[in-house]
């Protein structure tokens, strides 16, 4: 593809017509953390791009997650980019800082980095083509048609919602929406009957918004949720202001190895490595710090160690349970004895949800013991009995890691499909390329670090990975590149064995695929980013290992 050539080896026009057709060196397909950071840096390096986004602004998934509530996990500073002309001028007011102001964070970084003149929005991809030149032919609902040398795919871990099969479900005579498809004008819970299935991080945070409105709240719950507390406070913009004096430095600190966050180290001792006291006290300071610190900063052995792990459930248990007052409804949101391996889900994070349930107006159902058995015109029926609903949410999660990608129409070499390749499980190498899809690679997508990896800071090691890899192409002129089905295979069997090593392997969880029915049980998330970061550098610092150039 001789155009591919020209393109990368020097700078070239911002983008040409071919064939009727807008043609660029990259096409990025995805307006969150890791397509804005791409389209950022590539540019700069001097390719031509162009980002396509199906929502009406950017930020991905805080574009697409109207719902009450919706807020992030990852505290300040640690959930933006390290580019100093996002975070300097911008000022936070919560630690965790809830949907509408990450839209506003958004559109800072779009005015910060002049990111809109190279971005597609309201533009939906419905196929991808690999063509025998080595270029790839993308088209968007309405038939408009993009041609690149490398196509970049940035579609999250999050971005196909998930709906189980409820008989009887498109009956229901009130108002119901999945967290994911919240409609734009919102829907008012107060006074209203109003049913929530799932209890995962979606629910959790609907719950806390509808128990103080609703006349009454009916939550259903099928595994309980290990959720942790968030330590929620507002932010002091004079403090921030001194805080950004060391910037810098915490950067530097959150985008090497060990760990992912500015201020929540990898720990190095094991738990039975200290006395019983010191392990409480460890837990606690932990638990009082708040958000993942309990999760991923207290002891090395949690999530390897069967007796390890049993501390820190028993720990968040005890905790739990002394904060509901129902001993039945304790026992079915905090078990005496541990559902799955403490973290083996990922915890959500929450600031009073476990009170709601002491409220005379929200009711706890065990799904798995009283299962749904229809969805009707007046609400949802269990085994138990109706339960009649004015407003009932979905929020039951996602097609996670790989149902974003699969949605799309994507083909590679001998107009295979990307959903035809992955019908009996996920193979990649590196989580970033997949065999038989040249000039393709994804990024936060399935087999990478991607849940286990703060979003900012993946989006920036994993694209200035990328732009290493496409400048040296350029420098050599290469025009393709793309990775063997032997080095997918064995990327996949990597992932097995820490499947098998840890306790991730022993939970059904998004983590394993498990949540959508006839997928392949197989872990789709790295689950130490730093690990997988020393992958990818020795990938590099060996020539990119495992990738063929031509």
């Amino acid at each position: 593809m001789r155009w591919w050539c020209r393109a990368m080896t020097a700078c070239r026009r911002p983008n040409t017509v071919v064939g009727g057709m807008d043609t660029f060196d990259v096409v990025i397909v995805g307006a969150g953390f890791s397509g804005l950071y791409l389209l950022h840096s590539l540019r700069k390096e001097g390719f031509s791009v162009r980002l396509i986004e199906a929502q009406s602004g950017l930020g991905g998934v805080w574009q697409a997650n109207r719902y009450p509530g919706a807020r992030v996990d990852s505290h300040v500073p640690n959930y933006e980019y390290s580019i100093e002309a996002c975070w300097r001028d911008w000022v936070w007011t919560e630690r965790f800082p809830g949907r509408e102001e990450l839209v506003r964070y958004f559109e800072h970084v779009d005015q910060a980095l002049g990111l809109s003149r190279d971005i597609d929005l309201d533009t939906r991809i419905e196929a991808c083509h690999f063509n025998a030149d080595g270029s790839w032919t993308v088209t968007a609902e309405g038939g408009r048609q993009y041609a690149c040398s490398m196509l970049l795919l940035c579609t999250g871990f999050g971005s196909k919602p998930y709906t189980p099969d409820l008989p009887g479900l498109e009956s229901f005579a009130g108002i119901c929406h999945h967290t994911a498809t919240w409609p734009e004008e919102g829907v008012g819970f107060n006074g209203r009957r109003i049913g929530v299935i799932g209890t995962g991080a979606s629910g959790v945070q609907v719950v806390q918004e509808a128990a103080p409105h609703a006349e009454h709240l009916t939550v259903f719950q099928r595994t309980p949720n290990t959720a942790l507390p968030m330590q929620q406070r507002a932010l002091d913009p004079e403090v921030q202001a001194v805080a950004k004096a060391n910037y810098p430095e915490l950067f530097a600190q959150r985008n090497v190895p060990p760990g992912n966050f500015c201020d929540i180290a990898r720990p190095d001792i094991g738990a039975f490595d200290v006395t019983e006291t010191v392990r409480g006290e460890v837990f606690e300071s932990a638990w009082q710090w708040g958000g993942f610190r309990f999760w991923i900063g207290t002891f090395n052995d949690i999530l390897l160690d069967e007796a390890a792990n049993r501390t820190a459930y028993d720990f968040w248990r005890d905790k739990t349970r002394a904060r509901i007052d129902d001993p039945a409804v304790a026992e079915i949101l905090a078990p005496m004895e541990p559902p799955y391996p403490f973290g083996t889900k990922r915890p959500s994070l929450e600031q009073n949800f476990y009170e709601c349930f002491n409220r005379s107006n929200v009711a706890l159902v065990d799904i798995r013991s009283t299962p749904i058995e229809a969805i009707e015109p007046a609400g949802v029926r269990t085994r138990d009995g109706l339960f009649e609903l004015d407003v009932l949410v979905l929020a039951t999660g996602f097609d996670a890691n790989t149902g974003g990608l699969t949605a799309i129409d994507i083909r590679g070499r001998d107009n295979r499909s990307l959903a035809e390749a992955w019908s009996d499980g996920v193979d990649t190498h590196l989580g970033m390329a997949v065999p038989e899809f040249p000039n393709m690679l994804m990024l936060y997508g399935p087999q990478s670090a991607t849940a286990f990896c703060n979003g900012p800071t993946c989006a920036e090691f994993q694209g200035d990975w990328v732009g290493r890899l496409l400048k040296q192409m350029r420098a050599e002129g290469h025009s393709t590149v793309e990775t063997t089905p032997a080095m997918g295979a064995a990327w996949t069997a990597h992932l097995s064995e820490l499947a098998d090593t840890t306790l991730f392997g022993r939970t059904d969880s998004w983590y394993m695929a498990a949540n959508i029915p006839g997928k392949r049980r197989q872990l789709l998330n790295y689950p130490n980013s730093d690990a997988y970061r020393d992958h990818l550098s020795d990938c590099e610092t060996d020539g990119y290992k495992g990738f063929v150039f031509g």
